[in-house]
């Protein structure tokens, strides 16, 4: 078992800074695939160095399998690193790169070379084993990377922005390759740190989106948990909600007219918008936002829903979709995704259709209420 368990875990490099890491709880299931996420700064990777045993914690206890390891050295964790940079030794081998730390170790030959090969087979580098870096592609390092980690069956795997590195292919790729590998090593528990959001939604099965800012001080690092359609579908905050999903969730300033167990009405610029949350805890007349992704925002004067006028400021053609920039009287600009072969000009008026049951409502400190609709994990 691999369960890894962060109970007010604290990090503060000196006396008079902030915290760097402020109350993170959380626990990693045996064999879960867990992503780090959030804006530079959050403390993402420091979060990550603390189970490695690079960081010193401040605070709070760390647990791996049930053992406390806050004093343990990174050796005696059972967890392997892969580190952005691919740290490859130039004068060796793929072969010796990938062998080097259970050669440290004092493994014996003959189980070196069984777990190299294994590890060789399943990365796809069993034809490269006997070439150097340099004849290596950015791909190809970065695997030889993940196969030094491999080779030391950890208990956890610690992948530290691994792909940052790589072009836009290449990325795609890797990524693939690091999904397939934790399928194939169900047993291990993988912790993988990003601020890229579609590597977080297409890897993860349990997301971790970390707080940044004077927010790690008011609420904690820990921003929200979940599943990625849950971080999507039903973000905590405002903050989760324009930090998950691309482009990022639109927000309509509003008035709260009364609510009830299903449903709450807001004046929006002078219209009121059903929202599909029980907001009965807040006080008619309080100020609030509705939210909206540019996905679920159907256009035309007819339909369901709330039907809500706006200009066409610019367009965004990229094939498959269109993004169109819309200014709503009395709102911030903004995003509405539609097909790509949608024949529009700047100028032109729409109308949106807003569905009660596609909207998020969030009170004056930016705290969601909860969803009377359910939908999809």
């Amino acid at each position: 078992m691999s369960r890894i368990e962060f109970k007010n875990i604290c990090k503060r490099y000196a006396p008079h800074l902030p915290m760097t890491i402020h109350n993170a709880n959380l626990t990693i299931e045996h064999g879960e695939f867990c992503v780090f996420v959030g804006p530079s700064g959050c403390g993402k990777s420091t979060l990550l160095r603390m189970v490695a045993g690079l960081e010193d914690i401040s605070s709070g206890e760390l647990l791996i399998e049930g053992q406390r390891v806050n004093d343990l050295p990174p050796a005696q964790r059972g967890v392997a690193m892969v580190f952005q940079s691919y740290a490859l030794y130039p004068h060796m081998t793929v072969g010796e790169n990938m062998a080097f730390g259970l050669r440290v170790l004092g493994s014996d030959k003959a189980e070196i070379d069984r777990k190299v090969k294994e590890a060789a087979e399943i990365l796809q580098l069993t034809p490269l084993l006997d070439r150097l870096p340099k004849a290596l592609s950015g791909g190809q390092r970065q695997r030889v990377a993940i196969g030094r980690a491999i080779v030391k069956q950890p208990k956890v795997f610690l992948f530290d922005e691994p792909l940052s590195n790589l072009d836009a292919a290449l990325r795609v790729q890797t990524r693939l390759e690091i999904a397939k590998l934790h399928k194939d090593m169900g047993s291990a528990s993988m912790i993988y740190v990003t601020h890229d959001q579609v590597e977080a939604m297409t890897l993860a099965n349990k997301i971790v989106l970390l707080h940044t800012g004077a927010l790690i001080q008011e609420r904690g690092s820990v921003a929200q948990v979940g599943t990625p359609m849950n971080l999507y579908h039903r973000p905590a905050s405002l903050f989760v909600a324009e930090f998950i999903g691309s482009p990022k969730m639109n927000l309509l300033k509003g008035t709260l007219l009364n609510a009830d167990a299903s449903h709450a009405s807001v004046d929006v610029g002078g219209q009121t918008i059903s929202v599909a949350v029980d907001a009965r805890h807040l006080k008619a007349g309080e100020s609030v936002q509705v939210g909206i992704r540019p996905e679920h925002i159907p256009l035309g004067s007819e339909g369901a829903g709330t039907g809500v006028s706006a200009s066409l400021q610019h367009i965004e053609r990229l094939g498959d979709s269109s993004l169109l920039y819309v200014q709503i009287p009395g709102q911030p600009i903004a995003t509405v995704k539609v097909e790509g072969s949608a024949s529009l000009a700047a100028g032109s008026a729409l109308t949106l259709r807003l569905m009660p049951d596609q909207l998020h409502l969030f009170d004056s400190q930016g705290i969601a209420c909860h969803r009377t609709v359910e939908l999809p994990e």
